[in-house]
């Protein structure tokens, strides 16, 4: 995922619906230990997307709940907190990846 300052919520929306898939292929076979820490960090950015727009924890709720908002309705200090919170689950998608290949 490259910067994500500017992403319309429709982009922050992809990246939400991703993150199940990445998570399942950063994982790969590791045991489940191996990743525990940043897999629950990644769970606790999640929980803080859904509580920020009153949606359900999973990734695919998140992205429909972004999706769900007009364009011209959005917080923008809401909106720039889900880029953050974006960028630290990719972030940690690669923290992940690199625990569970060694």
């Amino acid at each position: 995922m490259g910067p994500m300052s500017a992403s319309s919520p429709d982009d922050l929306a992809i990246a939400y619906r991703s993150v199940a898939r990445r998570l399942r292929e950063a994982q790969g076979d590791a045991a489940a230990e191996v990743t525990a820490s940043p897999t629950a960090e990644l769970h606790g950015l999640l929980e803080e997307s859904a509580r920020l727009l009153g949606s359900a924890t999973d990734p695919a709720s998140i992205a429909d709940a972004i999706v769900a908002v007009p364009a011209d309705q959005w917080d923008e200090s809401t909106l720039d907190r889900l880029r953050t919170v974006a960028l630290d689950i990719g972030r940690l998608l690669r923290h992940i990846a690199a625990l569970a290949e060694d």
